[in-house]
């Protein structure tokens, strides 16, 4: 007979139905119109109802089936009761059928950490940019984003009556990363995409300094990744410190399992262990190629100013 698969196939596997679930609360707090919305710091770190309920049934349902794995979500939130209609206790069949990578096979659930965003990009959810919204599920081990699983609930929302909405993409260091067209950016030409509602001095200063041929503005750590990773930015760059580990541990492993590349802007790799600061002060810097062009074209003036 087999061998059960491997604990982090079955954790990657189970990721992918409790995304699948997460998408459709997200379309579901939507539809229904009463988004719930809380200040949290401020106009620009929002949180709705979506993000808590989210939040809720990622957490649950992943502690119900790994219970030593430590899960650690962007929203504080009291642990009552969930109600069992949150809880997906699925599994994606194909993903069990995948060979676990061998240096990943003897890794038990006290040595995971799962990094959750439930609703990254909630300004723009809020705002209607609905396809800028993600759902981000990050598997790290070791300290080192290993898995990941990002759903993107309205993915195709604009495709009309019959579409399919929304996808689920998925990948593990050493197996790749599936869902999607890995597409290259055009030949010889720099295209930036960077953040739409954090923007400041320093951030601009930084994208100026890299001289790029167009500049693509949107919402989401997920949503930039997945830009790079479908040919439609070279280069992921925010010089600024309010990304959080939540936002880049599931597409920081979707990239490296591609072979991309995602740093701070010193080219520092993220830490993703338990005890870790949340913040990613010294900002991000990402590509799926050519990494080096763009770290080299980083001005002195903006390293500075970030500390790691």
């Amino acid at each position: 007979s087999m061998a059960s698969p491997a604990l982090l196939m079955r954790v990657v596997a189970s990721a992918y139905s409790v995304a699948e679930k997460a998408a459709t609360i997200v379309r579901n707090v939507m539809s229904a119109g009463d988004l719930g919305i809380v200040e949290k710091t401020g106009a620009n770190d929002l949180q709705t109802k979506a993000d808590r309920l989210v939040q809720m049934s990622i957490c649950a349902s992943l502690a119900r089936k790994f219970p030593k794995v430590t899960i650690i979500g962007e929203e504080e939130l009291s642990t009552n009761e969930v109600t069992e209609e949150l809880i997906e206790d699925g599994h994606c069949e194909e993903i069990l059928k995948r060979t676990c990578p061998a240096q990943y096979t003897g890794i038990k659930e006290e040595e995971l950490v799962i990094w959750v965003d439930p609703l990254d990009g909630t300004k723009e959810y809020t705002e209607g940019l609905l396809d800028h919204v993600t759902v981000l599920i990050g598997i790290a081990y070791e300290g080192k984003a290993i898995a990941g699983v990002i759903n993107q609930p309205y993915y195709n929302y604009e495709a009309g009556a019959g579409a399919v909405l929304g996808r689920t993409i998925w990948g593990v260091l050493g197996i790749g990363a599936f869902g999607f067209q890995l597409t290259e950016a055009p030949a010889g030409k720099h295209i930036v995409v960077t953040t739409r509602s954090h923007s400041s001095a320093l951030v601009n200063d930084c994208i100026s300094a890299l001289n790029p041929d167009s500049v693509i503005r949107v919402g989401g750590a997920g949503n930039k990744i997945i830009q790079l990773v479908e040919g439609k930015a070279s280069a992921y760059v925010f010089a600024s410190p309010g990304c959080k580990k939540w936002d880049t541990c599931a597409p920081e492993a979707i990239l490296h399992a591609v072979g991309g590349k995602i740093t701070d802007i010193h080219g520092n790799s993220f830490q993703y262990n338990k005890e870790v600061k949340h913040m990613n002060s010294a900002g991000v810097l990402a590509t799926l190629r050519n990494y080096d062009y763009y770290a080299s074209r980083i001005p002195n003036t903006v390293k500075q100013s970030l500390v790691p």
